[in-house]
């Protein structure tokens, strides 16, 4: 079984002149047959997400106008302009929309759903989309419609704008990426308006960046990110998040977007792995944006030098919204838009400097949390996950039910290279049931094709293990599918090991069962609603590699020693204890001299390693 969204890496989809062109007279071909004779280019099937996917196909239409003069076009986008005007433009409160700050306004927005009070929570960010569709059409209706027309488009996106910042609670959704799409529509606003208008509306939009964006950013490995759905980073709309900094960066200049663009690219960056998978999110698990996500990958990717297009995205997304029949939608035209006129070259090489919350060479990677516990591993194609002991995540020593990974004090890391390989050690406190406290040293060594750990700690009593993860998912090139195997072997006894309780907080990787439609079963709120880290997170037990200490350390050690991937031979390890409680290890591939625990003089972690 494939995973729906997570399909090609982004870079891989073709961005010349001629690729866009092919795009964009499709689109219009599609357009001309839907539009009704009232100027509706809505898909038939549209529901929700509708108040702005007419304006939006109007505003691809203009594009396509302006880059090719096609003489069908301009008595279309005013038709589809006058419907938009006539038929689409709501100026009388929504019954039941919960977040007005001023009743009765009279200022337009614009409707998730169409029919009065059927779902308005859902029109603040579609008044922001059209907002976003409407100063897209602005910039490129010059010479396309009349002046009375015009200025109609501008006044109601003056409008919009008002309504988003002056009559409602801004950001409501606790959304990002609606939040920071909302300052790039003011910004670009502000360039068709006179002067002073102008000027007003540019200070404001920044004013609400710094206010109530950037204000609330929340820190997650290391960087402050702008909350999604009041969580520190979706899959689906981080990405879409970094498109509308490149873009509010494009506008205006301001270098706060350059550098929070460049933030957030770099925790991208760290928290993928090199094939381009990624879960986890407050709102989707693994479900991805696909062309939304192309400007800012590929415009911060250049900026800090790494290969963020290799993300993975929804190829059924690849250039446009569209329905479950492959027809156009309008919902997300603004990007398609953008993308197209932003020209940045995908910077296709990784980035070669070391990073605390990353491992990475080759076809191998490890990307670590907060707590520096990865939060997958790949090798050979294969992507671990933590696996779930008794309600506890992670990977780590196991002793009785309780898992040995949680820090009780200061998690200190070390990298190194050495020989072609690639290395990073981590030393952390930890506290078991007992409330002993205990130091585990992690070493993570890569040659760019396999990977080896050797996980120390003092010497456990009983039968302890390493809970070594859950092999979830496998590259197969333009896609993900589901898998419950990979090449994992140990010095001591390897057992994959499956859930014996049932319900939805036992997962099996042998089940066809998604991890994220398992997160949002375990969520308190509906799917699309729910939190599916926090659904996660009550998951019991799961699908997990268990390897029993390697046999031959030194007594006062349980040390493991686990080899993801293939390798070059049989996996073997010796280990030799110093006077200064430094632990030599010996593989098959390389000798490590892990110092001791408590580090050198300033705690640090002290390593050497040979090939």
């Amino acid at each position: 079984m494939h995973l729906l969204h997570q399909r090609g890496p982004l870079h891989n989809l073709p961005d010349t002149p001629e690729a866009y062109d092919a795009v964009l007279a499709d689109v219009v071909e599609q357009a001309l047959r839907r539009i009704t004779p009232e100027g509706n280019l809505e898909h038939p099937d549209c529901y929700d997400d509708i108040g702005d996917t007419s304006l939006g196909i109007t505003s691809l239409l203009a594009f396509a106008w302006q880059r090719g003069n096609d003489p069908r076009l301009p008595e279309a986008v005013r038709r589809s302009l006058a419907f938009h005007l006539r038929e689409r433009v709501y100026t009388e409160d929504n019954p039941g929309y919960p977040n007005l700050r001023v009743r009765n306004s009279g200022l337009p927005y614009a409707r998730y759903v169409l029919e009065a009070g059927a779902h308005p929570i859902g029109d603040w960010p579609s008044t922001a989309w059209a907002l976003l569709q409407a100063v897209n059409v602005l910039d490129a209706t010059d010479g396309l419609v009349d002046d009375e027309q015009r200025a109609a488009v501008v006044e109601l996106a003056h409008g919009y704008w008002r309504w988003l910042t002056e009559a409602t609670f801004f950001n409501p959704q606790e959304a990002g990426n609606q939040a920071i799409g909302c300052v790039v529509g003011g910004l670009m606003l502000a360039g068709h308006l006179p002067s002073g208008e102008g000027k007003s509306v540019r200070e404001r939009a920044l004013a609400v960046y710094e206010d109530e964006i950037r204000a609330h950013r929340v820190s997650d490995r290391g960087a402050l990110l702008p909350p999604e759905h009041g969580g520190a980073y979706d899959n689906n709309y981080g990405p879409i998040s970094l498109s509308f900094l490149a873009k509010a960066h494009i506008v205006s200049g301001e270098h706060v977007f350059a550098e929070d663009g460049e933030a957030l690219a770099r925790y991208i960056d760290a928290r993928l792995t090199g094939g381009g998978f990624d879960n986890g999110g407050p709102r989707y698990s693994e479900q991805h944006s696909a062309f939304e996500s192309v400007l800012g990958l590929r415009y911060f990717g250049a900026r800090i030098g790494s290969d963020i297009g290799r993300y993975r995205g929804d190829s059924r997304w690849a250039r446009h919204a569209v329905k479950p029949d492959g027809g156009v939608d309008g919902h997300f035209a603004w990007m398609l838009v953008w993308q197209i006129q932003d020209t940045t070259p995908w910077h296709r090489t990784p980035s070669t400097e070391p990073v605390r919350h990353q491992l990475r060479a080759g076809t191998v990677s490890v990307a670590f949390d907060n707590k520096m516990t990865p939060s997958v591993v790949e090798a050979d194609g294969t992507y671990y996950l933590p696996a779930a002991v008794n309600r506890q995540h992670g990977f780590g020593p196991v002793l009785d039910g309780f898992l040995l990974c949680r820090p009780m004090g200061e998690v200190r890391v070390r990298d190194l290279r050495a020989g072609g390989l690639t290395a990073k050690l981590v030393t952390k406190p930890v506290v078991g049931r007992d409330h002993v406290l205990r130091h585990i040293r992690s070493l993570y060594v890569t040659d760019g094709t396999s990977l080896w750990t050797a996980v120390a700690v003092e010497r456990l009593d009983g039968a302890p293990y390493l809970l070594a993860g859950l092999p979830y998912a496998a590259d197969d090139g333009d896609r993900v599918r589901r898998t419950a195997e990979g090449d994992v072997t140990s010095v001591g006894t390897l057992r994959l090991t499956h859930p014996t309780g049932e319900g939805a907080d036992h997962f099996d990787a042998r089940a066809e069962l998604s991890q994220q439609e398992a997160a949002f079963a375990l969520a308190a709120d509906p799917r699309g609603y729910g939190n599916p880290d926090e659904g996660w997170s009550h998951l019991v037990t799961s699908t997990a590699l268990e390897a029993d200490p390697a046999p031959g350390a030194p007594e006062d050690l349980n040390v493991f020693v686990v080899r993801y991937g293939p390798g070059t031979g049989p996996l073997t390890a010796e280990f030799t204890s110093g006077e200064n409680g430094e632990l030599t290890v010996r593989t098959e591939a390389f000798t490590a001299v892990i110092g001791d625990a408590a580090g050198d003089a300033h705690g640090e972690p002290e390593l050497t390693l040979h090939a």
